[in-house]
């Protein structure tokens, strides 16, 4: 599982700032499409990494932010996605989703 967690990593370390994937994607671009929730449990896991992995940027397949109890505070996920530029409705969903999904499939190939 180790080895599928530092795949993961390299591959959200990737992600532009401003951006953000979903886990599905990331699973399906590591040829693991069902495994969606392994994704999600190296993202609860990256915080005890030696090196930075933006967590923040990795979301659920409709632009929520259900990882946001794994950080610091609750509000920190989008805090900094807000300072990223992204913008949010008051249920937390992301409002500019569609534009700034960062598809690792077709942008790493």
């Amino acid at each position: 599982m180790s080895d599928f967690f530092s795949q993961v990593y390299e591959v959200v370390k990737l992600i532009p700032p401003g951006r953000v994937t979903s886990y599905g994607a990331i699973a399906a671009y590591l040829g693991s499409p069902g495994a969606s929730r392994m994704v999600g449990w190296a993202m609860n896991a990256s915080h005890h990494s030696a090196d930075f992995i933006p967590a923040h940027r990795v979301v659920n397949r409709n632009g929520l932010l259900t990882g946001k109890h794994h950080f610091d505070t609750p509000d920190a996920m989008r805090e900094l996605l807000e300072n990223e530029g992204l913008l949010f409705d008051e249920d937390e969903r992301m409002l500019n989703f569609k534009e700034r999904f960062w598809n690792p499939v077709k942008e790493l190939g």
